[in-house]
């Protein structure tokens, strides 16, 4: 029996999905529930599984566009398996799309690649005149991916002459409709950015008093991300203009606080969303938080948890980013940025003290939000970032921690 494998829908609203990279060459042996391919919707990047055990048959090509419920490939569910072939752990993340989330100590027990490389990466090292037996694979068995295959160097060789080559890569569709949404709200939006800046002393002595003990209890850490995020969801009960969105001629004010979070993820940028954020506690707060960044780091996360979102808050200062303006995510209308933090020399009572500052930034869609909700709304989340324990905490630090 051969088996026609369609391409699942992804979400609501999709209608098409590109093939980004097949795990699998065609007549590969490949187990049921095994990762076969990754495919790139305009919203996110998604494994697609092998629905039984049998020998491949590709039908698309990575870089193909294709449509929701099309035949990508056959699977002869009838074919012995091969002598020696084996059955890789079922619901397993291939390595490469694995993301590092710390520094990996060095092996002394090094695999290489033995010239094995993906579709994909056979044609971008040749584009370069790469050996791939000279690479080392980070993929399975010493395997050359495409990302290995775009990180590598040439060997420089002798001093003098040499090629000067460069690659032409097609952007990816989420990559693209990242880019169209982008282009498209500094086009139709009155985007306008405000700063202000926030000294981060009182937080850090909170945190510094609490949370071995919050961490011990609870099973996350207590983080910058929950006192912003609360930070917020107060601001946006006193400023609920900047919690609405244009439809038309219409604007839409929401009771509720969807707050979307800004991702590093595999493909780049991921934006899930933390639901009704007014009614969690500061240890809610994390442990959503904590499985959001999980999903989105290992490319698990689904379409619905990355749709909706009121209002979103990113942090460039993890990457060391100083103070930026970051666009607005539509079609909400406001966006606050977190930057790094860094000792600075500040004015306290007329005396100078070096304190801990960051600085913020909240762009904002001037059609529906004014200069005085955009001002207030980011002095409100100074003022509870200042002062957490009256604001954010009602004096009571241990029964607000849970702890």
């Amino acid at each position: 029996m051969v088996l026609e494998m369609k391409v699942p829908s992804p979400g609501e609203s999709i209608t098409e999905v590109e093939i980004a990279e097949w795990l699998v060459a065609d007549g590969d042996w490949v187990e049921k529930d095994q990762t076969i391919a990754e495919v790139d919707s305009d919203k996110a990047t998604l494994e697609l599984p092998a629905e039984a055990s049998g020998i491949i048959t590709l039908k698309a090509a990575e870089g193909d566009a294709v449509a929701v419920g099309a035949v990508v490939c056959l699977i002869d569910t009838e074919a012995e398996r091969p002598v020696g072939s084996s059955q890789p752990s079922v619901g397993s993340v291939p390595e490469e799309t694995k993301i590092e989330v710390e520094k990996p100590v060095e092996s002394t027990n090094e695999t290489y690649a033995k010239g094995t490389a993906s579709p994909a990466a056979k044609k971008i090292l040749a584009e370069k005149n790469i050996d791939s037996k000279s690479i080392k694979g980070s993929g399975k068995d010493g395997r050359v991916t495409k990302e290995d295959a775009v990180k590598a160097v040439p060997s420089m060789g002798t001093l003098g002459a040499g090629e000067r080559g460069s690659n032409r890569k097609k952007l990816s569709m989420l990559r693209r409709k990242v880019a169209e949404r982008l282009v498209m709200v500094k086009n139709e939006t009155a985007m306008l950015t405000t700063f202000n800046e926030v000294d981060m002393s009182p937080i850090f002595e909170l945190r510094k008093q609490y949370k071995e003990e919050f961490k011990e209890k609870h099973g996350v850490g207590l983080g910058f991300m929950s006192f912003f995020t609360l930070a917020v969801v107060r601001a946006l009960e006193l400023y609920p203009d900047v919690n609405s969105m244009i439809d038309g001629d219409f604007q839409i004010k929401h009771d509720f606080k969807d707050i979307s979070i800004a991702v590093s993820g595999p493909k780049g940028l991921m934006v899930p969303v933390i639901r009704n954020a007014e009614n969690l506690s500061f240890r809610g707060v994390e442990a959503e938080v904590k499985r959001l960044a999980i999903l989105a780091r290992e490319g698990q996360i689904t379409v619905d948890e990355m749709t909706g979102g009121t209002f979103t808050i990113t942090n460039g200062g993890v990457f060391g980013s100083m103070l930026s303006t970051p666009i607005i995510n539509p079609p909400q209308s406001g966006i606050l940025g977190m930057h790094n933090i860094v000792e600075r020399p500040v004015a306290i009572n007329g005396k100078v003290e070096i304190r801990p500052i960051m600085f913020v930034a909240l762009s904002y869609d001037h059609r529906i939000i004014d200069g005085r909700e955009s001002v207030g709304f980011l002095v409100a989340v100074k003022e509870a970032l200042e002062n957490p324990q009256e604001f954010l905490m009602n004096n009571d630090v241990k029964k607000t921690l849970e702890l």
